[in-house]
């Protein structure tokens, strides 16, 4: 009777937890869930491989990252598939990285974040080089006060939120003639704080294909209008060394990310999503010309 109580058990587990044998064998890759719902929205049921126009619905900074990375790496001859699983990793990630749980972060990083963690990580070529990052200023709807923004002296009387775990967003915004700028380590509270008004604004990539608004579950965020904010550094993949996978995957990375830039297919992508912008349509406010 127990024998058989033991088995029925291991059988429930088992159909409770489906999976092809193909996907025990994939690498493992953490990422934020509203990250890999527009990744998956944009991809349609296409592959990443395919993807050569980067116009259209869902298409955003993050997104752009996690297929380039993909292209690269099977470029350069790194076939391994991946699973995804999703949640709330933003700073979780680094630590897996560092503990070789995690092979690759698809979210590209700033170059100050990156050489913190030069021992644990291998580190890319620029994706986004230095220069070409410019992020809107996202704020509540019906903050009125923020939407009003024209120039950098507006900014006296207002109250932002980063992190300085973010070394260039925490730089950028320091820089600023800020009334406040708060401390929050967690993304969605960051976002929560500005929808709920009790901050004025969040630094956020621009997302012209969702008319630079931002929604995830009960918030939402709109950029100021043809406001953008330079931040001075490059981004790029980072690999953990400590993976077993590590060296394969670094070697096909940049491998890939040569020829990606060598046909220009890189900067291509991140200006047709909307990222690099036309500076003729936004006011750069911390520009040092």
């Amino acid at each position: 009777m127990l024998k058989g109580i033991k088995i029925a058990c291991i059988i429930f587990i088992l159909s409770a937890f489906p999976a092809k044998a193909s996907e025990l064998n994939d690498i493992v890759i953490f990422i934020r869930d509203d990250v890999y719902d527009d990744y998956t929205r944009f991809l349609n049921g296409r592959q990443p491989s395919e993807v050569k126009d980067f116009t259209g619905a869902y298409i955003r900074r993050d997104v752009v990252d996690m297929i380039i990375a993909q292209q690269a790496l099977m470029l350069g001859g790194f076939t391994k598939s991946f699973s995804y699983h999703t949640g709330n990793v933003n700073f979780r990630k680094t630590k897996l990285l560092e503990d070789g749980k995690l092979l690759i972060s698809f979210d590209s990083v700033w170059s100050l974040d990156a050489e913190q963690l030069a021992k644990d990580v291998y580190i890319s070529d620029a994706v986004i080089r230095k220069g070409e990052y410019y992020a809107g200023v996202f704020t509540a709807p019906s903050n009125h006060r923020v939407l009003k923004l024209q120039k950098r002296e507006d900014f006296k009387s207002l109250t932002a939120v980063s992190t300085p775990k973010w070394l260039t967003d925490w730089h950028t915004l320091s820089a600023l003639p800020l009334k406040e700028l708060l401390r929050e380590d967690e993304w969605l509270s960051q976002v929560r704080m500005v929808s709920m008004k009790w901050v004025d604004f969040v630094m956020m990539p621009l997302m012209p294909s969702l008319k630079n608004q931002y929604h995830l579950e009960d918030i939402r965020l709109v950029a100021v209008p043809n406001i953008v904010l330079q931040l001075n550094d490059s981004r790029h993949f980072i690999i953990s060394k400590h993976h077993p996978d590590a060296s394969q995957a670094y070697a096909a990375l940049q491998a890939g990310l040569k020829q990606l830039r060598k046909q220009g297919a890189i900067e291509k992508a991140y200006k047709e999503a909307g990222f690099i912008p036309n500076l003729n349509d936004y006011t750069v406010i911390n520009s040092t010309d």
